[in-house]
């Protein structure tokens, strides 16, 4: 009998360090799930105060008291075209982010319509913080992205007006209008208050210090010419 009690106690013991072990996988794996992204908003808003002195990831709650409607709107004229002609890339880039409307904050979401020129293009680049979907609104795009290392893998598509196309969050992706004679309109959904955007040609080669020429040469396996050449282009930025 002892022995069979002694059993028992060690089998519920047993059971009890295999629940607690499951329940700590469960809870990291939630908090994985919670950092990964923008924190969820523990209240109904919290509008930006961006006059706040005091420093977060983010930024401070507004007094809810002195919350109002145009905290959550904006007249950003989203319906008319862009000037494409002054951009080298042929496109023009025009986000929504916390930065321009307050009320994002905590929501995880932006927006940003995107004009291309005749086959202009917002090149490659990533969003270190964000996860995008995209919609053709008007005209034709050649959009794709590229996996992580080892593979490098390319998954590209042309997407016609009303199509949509989904760009992991972090991986360098890109679109191109493929027409000659006509430009292309989207919209795209990303899913931060503030993705950031790394323009993978301006970060290498318009960094402010540049990057030495021995390393970049080195990585491309080109002659530092041409990294010297490359260093003294104009690295413009399509976000207006």
């Amino acid at each position: 009998m002892r022995r069979l009690a002694h059993l028992q106690a060690r089998g519920l013991k047993q059971m009890a360090t295999a629940s607690y072990f499951v329940l700590a996988v469960f809870l990291a794996l939630a908090s994985y799930q919670v950092i990964a992204s923008d924190p969820s908003p523990l209240q109904d808003f919290c509008v930006a105060d961006k006059h706040s002195p005091v420093k977060v990831n983010g930024f401070v709650c507004k007094d809810p008291m002195a919350v109002n409607a145009d905290d959550f709107f904006k007249a950003a004229n989203l319906d008319k075209p862009r000037d494409t002609m002054k951009s080298k890339v042929g496109s023009n880039v025009t986000l929504i982010n916390v930065m321009q409307l307050p009320g994002l904050n905590t929501l995880g979401i932006s927006l940003a319509r995107i004009d291309y020129a005749p086959l202009g293009e917002n090149p490659p680049h990533t969003h270190p913080r964000a996860t995008e979907i995209l919609t053709v609104l008007e005209g034709t795009l050649y959009v794709g992205f590229v996996t992580s290392n080892p593979n490098n893998t390319l998954f590209a598509k042309v997407l016609n007006k009303g199509d949509v196309f989904v760009f992991p969050e972090g991986l360098i992706h890109f679109q191109f209008n493929p027409i000659h004679d006509k430009p292309a309109v989207a919209i795209a959904a990303l899913s931060s208050q503030n993705p950031g955007a790394i323009t993978i040609a301006n970060a290498v080669f318009g960094s402010k210090p540049p990057i030495s020429d021995d390393v970049l040469a080195k990585a491309f396996q080109v002659e530092k010419g041409t990294i010297d050449w490359l260093q003294a282009q104009f690295w413009e930025n399509n976000h207006y």
